[in-house]
């Protein structure tokens, strides 16, 4: 068999913060202290079209290795017949036709020996498929759990956001009645009345904004669960505060732990066992036939032991010419091999980059977080300042309604870095190759298998 060999080295620490940690918990969710987001996430993989797809192209994958395995028994096939024999006799110038009926049975069995292990190497081949199908759909059910649990904080952003917009709308709405007052008394003109209310249908409008977007992101939920997108599911609008992460696991270990990089290496697998069955295809082939039958006249004859006539036949066959299709598909057979290695490669880097990126950015947003809830509490406090200030005459509305655009601004970014910290904390979990919720009857045991063990497990 040829040798394809993976040549990617991975450092002992992740650099984002330049230790190695532990194995990651399974159960990765709790961590967000949200029973509902793991009752939605439970639903989704109950639910999802997506892993009933993966779950069909299982079984085919599991049908296709059966398949494979019977080319190593004999084919036995049976057949019969029946007809009619018309014999004309012409003696001493008189015609006479007869007719005869004839009937036939027959048993044919045929059986290739495995000289060279070319069927074993396409058994082996389907095997490793069928761990690659093993893992796609781990790796299909912890995108799901992850674009669920995504969903969820998105939902929550959303209605902060619009929880924010209606505040907003309250405050000016405060404002607006505030000047038209001071209008009626003589302290306002009638350009900060126009200003006041022009702020207010703004505010308004951010509300309708808004709640669109809130609308989209429960469809997009009730999509994702199972259900339909009619924008009814409820969310309490709050988003987890987190601790920093502690980096776990290092580079070398997390290629053990992903689904996706799992398939890879079956796929490498696969392709270089039918690499080496395109060579083994070139090589002399040993069938056996035998087979046996009747042909008589009468039907009670058809199983008499003196009418059976039978043979045994071993051939062997050795490819001469075949116009360079077996070069040809050997060829090809490596040059998929050679590409199963270097996507293997490619998914590797992928996943140390979406680790490494989930890490670093997971320290730039808590310090936004932080940052950014210090500018809120600044902003709230200048808003309660310019209201008092406007309220005695000592402002101007437009001083007002900047410091309000301020605060909104904020609080709009504060939920904003929340939603962004949960999200990658999501994403984070999900370049891990965590685990899933308790219970949900995942199929994530295959990646910590190898290849030729799942394969070997799958054949029983």
């Amino acid at each position: 068999m040829e040798f394809f060999a993976v040549s990617v080295e991975a450092p002992q620490e992740w650099a984002a913060r330049g230790v190695a940690g532990v194995p990651t918990s399974a159960d990765w969710l709790s961590q967000f202290h949200d029973a509902v987001m793991v009752d939605l996430v439970n639903e989704a993989l109950t639910n999802s079209p997506t892993l009933e797809s993966r779950a069909a192209l299982v079984r085919a994958s599991k049908a296709f290795a059966r398949a494979a395995r019977s080319q190593r028994r004999p084919s036995v096939s049976a057949s019969a017949s029946a007809g009619v024999t018309s014999t004309s006799n012409n003696f001493g110038g008189n015609s006479d036709r007869s007719t005869d009926g004839t009937y036939g049975i027959g048993l044919d069995a045929s059986w290739e020996v495995d000289l060279w292990n070319r069927i074993g190497s396409g058994i082996g081949a389907a095997d490793a498929d069928l761990v690659a199908s093993q893992a796609d759909y781990a790796a299909a059910e912890l995108s799901v759990a992850a674009q669920t649990a995504i969903a969820w904080i998105n939902l929550n952003e959303a209605l902060a956001q619009e929880r924010v917009a209606v505040l907003t709308f309250e405050a000016r709405d405060r404002v607006r009645t505030l000047t038209e007052r001071r209008f009626q008394r003589g302290l306002a003109d009638a350009l900060d009345v126009r200003t006041a209310r022009s702020a207010l249908a703004g505010s308004e409008a951010t509300i309708a904004a808004r709640r669109q977007l809130s609308g989209e992101a429960a469809r997009r939920l009730e999509t994702l669960v199972g259900r339909y997108p009619s924008a009814e599911i409820q969310a309490p609008a709050e988003i987890a505060s987190l601790e920093v992460i502690t980096p776990e696991g290092n580079p070398a270990l997390l290629l053990s732990r992903r689904p996706d990089i799992a398939a890879a290496e079956a796929r490498i697998t696969a392709a270089g066992l039918r690499a080496e069955q395109a060579r083994l295809a070139m090589l002399p082939s040993l069938r056996l036939t035998a087979s046996a039958g009747t042909n008589t006249t009468e039907i009670s004859d058809l199983f008499d032991p003196e009418q059976i006539a039978a043979n045994l036949i071993a051939g062997l066959v050795q490819p001469l010419f075949t116009g360079g299709n077996l070069d040809a598909q050997r060829d090809a057979a490596v040059a998929q091999a050679e590409s199963a290695v270097a996507n293997y490669a490619a998914a590797a880097l992928d996943a140390w980059r979406e680790v490494e990126n989930a890490l670093a950015a997971d320290i730039l947003l808590a310090n936004q977080e932080d940052a950014q809830a210090r500018a809120l509490e600044e902003a709230r406090l200048a808003e309660e300042l310019a209201e008092r200030q406007y309220t005695s005459g000592t402002i101007t509305i437009f001083n007002l309604i900047d410091a309000q655009t301020r605060r909104l601004n904020a609080e709009s970014l504060l939920v904003s870095a929340r939603a962004s910290r949960a999200a990658n904390r999501v994403a984070y979990h999900l370049a891990l190759g965590g685990g899933l919720p308790t219970g949900t009857g995942s199929s994530q045991s295959v990646i910590m298998d190898t290849p030729k063990n799942a394969a070997l497990r799958g054949r029983s």
